[in-house]
């Protein structure tokens, strides 16, 4: 049987069966489709008093109705833990952390190195669409305050909100007196960073004291948490300017939040997915200067390719998550949604580093990692197989583009994901919301239909712990294979959701930057780099997205 093709762009969270189902077959793309082979499966004598008891083991009370879905969730994946792992016996479950070689110690090169050298073509347009190192170039020469700026930044966001509903909190008060301050820094000749006085805006998963801090769910519409995330503490270290904080879909999954659906600046008629939905509708429209989104699976990589903006996702441990909304520890990670990947490059400068409140962090100096030569770059491609032929053919234009910069691409046979390994995120995510699972509350988020989180937190209580480790193990042999994978090269590119890589590489830690590969189309690209070798992953990627300038294009709201 034939299975449907899904959206390029569809929230791999959301869609989930779909990524499982095809895994295997090598489609690897995400969105909705008809129920896989395994679907129906018999969960054998497990009934409904059998849940309801196992339920009572855990002090936790559910309806009848709330039981018949759990049981209906169970039956999809009963049948794949019934089948032994095949692991050795010394494979150690991996729980997140990855491995991290020594730095190299040659001079490095840096984007902030050529900051005030600024191609004419990313300097034209309207103010508020060119890219965040542009606008701290205009600073730093005098041509535009940070103040004013602001204000103009401000300005769109009040008169586009409303139709993007892009924006929680409006932190206007914050915003202006940052910004003074910026240009006072800089009267008396201080400049904090290559973005000082640029305005941007935070997913609404980090805390910021004084201001509500929602994770998108009705159940936490009024918290407020006394304390600064630490990314957010970097930023205003490095004199950036605050201006609000950005919706994401309810606890991190899809673009449906508590007041509504964020849209996409390219078609007000579709959302602009998720979950860092509102960086990236906030940052294609021109609102922001850069955001500060999450992902987990995708919620970055899918928004990004949706609304047409450029996201850097780094490798897990590379930024602190510190007074972020926690959903799966061992495959959280925070990074940029810029304009351009060189914006993107610049935030990472600021915000990477370890943190002792986020124990996943590593020791690593980000400014004194150093890309390879764009000649000696090693670039991986893979074959698509059974992929049709428009999305065969974008991709091979891809590759001419890339080609075209003086490079030769080779195969890469990637390993796919075992579907079992989603128990570590199900699992993780249930014990992250226990508590309103235990007393109700997650009753009153806005989904919860099927592939919902009330349907996921309650049928992972009743993941055997066994399961769960072994699906760690799993991950651990995966995390091996795809090491084996890119032994050979530095750079893959890939489509963004071929071959079940954007699962894969969430398991393992692998930094990816996703670009728009046409203006508009809601279609991207990914460029997927060794563990810690996210420079050479935009060296590569700068180049190609300068030379083709899909991302000079901006909506016309």
């Amino acid at each position: 049987m034939t299975q449907p093709k899904p959206p390029e762009d569809a929230n791999p969270i959301d869609r989930r069966r779909f990524l499982f189902g095809v895994a295997a077959s090598g489609l690897g793309a995400a969105g909705g489709m008809g129920a896989p082979e395994w679907a129906d499966a018999d969960p054998g004598e497990v009934d409904l008093e059998t849940l309801r008891a196992a339920a009572k083991l855990s002090g936790l009370e559910f309806t009848d109705e709330e039981l018949k879905a759990a049981l209906d969730d169970l039956a999809r994946v009963w049948p794949r833990w019934r089948r032994a792992t095949g692991l050795p016996n010394g494979t150690a479950p991996t729980l997140g952390r990855v491995d991290v070689p020594p730095a190299r110690t040659a001079s490095p090169w840096k984007p902030s190195d050529a900051s005030d050298d600024v191609a004419p073509e990313e300097a034209s347009g309207p103010l508020h669409y060119q890219p965040a190192h542009v606008l701290a170039r205009r600073i730093r020469k005098g041509e535009i305050t940070s103040l004013a700026l602001t204000r103009h930044f401000l300005d769109r966001m009040k008169r586009w909100d409303p139709k993007l509903l892009c924006v929680v909190t409006l932190l206007e008060e914050r915003a202006l007196a940052q910004a003074k301050a910026a240009d006072a820094d800089l009267a008396a000749g201080r400049v904090r960073s290559a973005l000082h006085g640029v305005p941007w805006g935070v997913k609404d998963l980090f805390a910021v004291p004084g201001a509500p801090t929602t994770w998108g769910a009705r159940p936490f519409e009024h918290q407020v948490l006394d304390e600064t995330a630490e990314v957010v503490a970097r930023l205003d270290e490095a004199g950036c300017v605050l201006l609000a904080k950005l919706s994401t879909g309810a606890l991190a999954m899809g673009d449906r939040w508590f007041r509504g659906r964020t849209r996409n600046p390219w078609n007000l008629e579709q959302g602009s997915s998720g979950s860092s939905a509102g960086p990236a509708s906030a940052t294609a429209a021109g609102l922001v200067g850069f955001a500060i989104g999450t992902e987990t699976l995708g919620s970055i990589v899918s928004p990004c390719t949706r609304c047409g903006t450029t996201g850097l996702r780094p490798t897990f441990g590379r930024v602190s998550r510190a007074g972020a909304m926690a959903l799966s520890w061992s495959m959280d990670k925070a990074g940029p949604l810029a304009r351009s990947i060189r914006d993107a490059e610049l935030v990472l400068e600021i915000i990477a580093g370890s943190d002792p409140k986020d124990v996943d962090t590593v020791p690593r100096d980000f400014g004194s990692e150093v890309a390879k030569p764009l000649a000696e770059i090693r670039v991986g491609r893979v074959d698509l197989g059974g992929r049709g032929r428009r999305d065969a053919e974008a991709y091979e234009r891809v590759l001419r583009e890339v080609e075209a910069l003086g490079l030769r691409t080779r195969v890469v046979t990637l390993p796919r994901p075992d579907r079992r390994m989603m128990a570590i995120l199900d699992v993780e995510a249930a014990a992250a919301f226990d508590d309103i699972t235990r007393d109700g509350r997650v009753r009153e988020l806005v989904a919860q239909g099927e592939g919902s989180w009330p349907r996921i937190f309650r049928a992972a209580r009743f993941i055997p712990g066994v399961e769960y480790v072994q699906a760690c193990r799993m991950r651990t042999a995966l995390e091996a294979r795809m090491r084996e994978a890119m032994a050979e090269v530095d750079v893959l590119v890939i489509p963004s959701y071929a071959q079940g890589i954007l699962l894969t590489t969430n398991l393992t830690g692998h930094p990816t930057a996703v670009m728009p590969r046409k203006a508009g189309s809601g279609r991207s690209i990914s460029f997927v780099g060794r563990l810690w070798g996210e420079r050479t992953v935009v060296r590569l990627a700068r180049a190609w997205q300068e030379s083709t300038g899909y991302h000079r294009v901006h909506p016309k709201l």
